[in-house]
């Protein structure tokens, strides 16, 4: 039997009683989902899955988008991103130090993301989670005067952290090589955004990829995305939830920020990623 346990009171839901491995009928699908909208991250346990099962499980959410660093795609499946510090022959088998920031997956595409999934393959005994904001609780929040001036603010959004932009950094966005830079652009969306699926307003990726707004000069723009940022990555909206080996988290990027660990190299860290885009429908023209 199904069950869902809230794991805070900020957010987040562990569901037991679902073995992913196995089909899910629409009914019990349609319960993980709205624990997904409801708790804005679901976890489940000692999870035992291959690639292709994995992916399978992710095509239930929608469309997976494979990750614009193409280097370390699985072998077998394009649209799963190894995250890895583990190195083999001298080289690394998937990214290191990814996301260390606060962030939202996607959001320097036209059409962001709806969900991102791990898998944890190989984790340390400790501080190896992600850290999680929610941001429509931190919307909900605000003064109505915030409120009625983020009203129409459009957000211009490319692939990069705002903060750290030293690519020798560990706490740079990962890295493009020269072909994977020319595939991304400048696109953008509302910084309070309508959720696609439930129809409130949260903060939308005030951390991380967001480097300005339209009808602001930079610094002015600046200026108000770090005020939200620092609003919206206060204590009381926020969970750090540590990985077993077999645990599988899905996260709601329209409501969240989130920030991996910098990992201690010296202990394996191995997951897969799948992050699965919204409907193109729901995009900001």
């Amino acid at each position: 039997m199904i069950a869902i346990e809230p794991l805070s009171d900020a957010l987040g839901a562990r569901i037991k009683g679902i073995d992913l491995a196995q089909a899910l009928d629409t009914a019990t699908f349609g319960r993980i989902e709205e624990a997904l909208h409801r708790h804005c991250f679901i976890m489940f346990h000692e999870q035992n899955l291959t690639a292709g099962q994995f992916h399978a499980f992710s095509r239930r959410w929608g469309r997976a988008e494979p990750h614009v660093i193409d280097t370390y795609h699985h072998p077998e499946i394009a649209d799963i991103l190894i995250l890895s510090n583990v190195e083999r022959d001298g080289k690394p088998t998937g990214l290191k130090d990814a996301g260390s920031y606060f962030h939202t997956d996607y959001s320097y595409l036209d059409v962001p993301a709806r969900c991102t999934m791990l898998y944890a393959l190989d984790m340390p005994t400790t501080g190896n989670g992600t850290t999680f904001a929610n941001q429509t609780r931190a919307y909900d929040e605000l003064p109505d005067a915030m409120k009625a001036r983020l009203e129409g603010l459009i957000g211009r959004h490319h692939y990069g952290n705002r903060d750290d932009l030293d690519e020798n950094s560990r706490t740079v966005a990962s890295v493009l090589n020269e072909d994977q830079k020319k595939k991304v652009h400048w696109v953008r969306h509302a910084i309070a955004r309508t959720h696609p699926h439930m129809g409130r307003t949260s903060l939308y990726s005030v951390s991380g990829s967001c480097f300005g707004i339209e009808g602001m000069d930079d610094a002015e723009a600046i200026a108000l995305l770090d005020e939200l940022k620092v609003h919206a990555t206060q204590k009381k909206y926020l969970h750090t939830v540590d990985y077993r080996v077999g645990d599988v988290i899905v996260w709601d990027n329209a409501q969240l920020l989130h920030a991996a660990p910098l990992p201690d190299h010296h202990q394996a860290r191995t997951l897969w990623r799948i992050t699965v885009k919204e409907d193109s429908s729901v995009a900001l023209a």
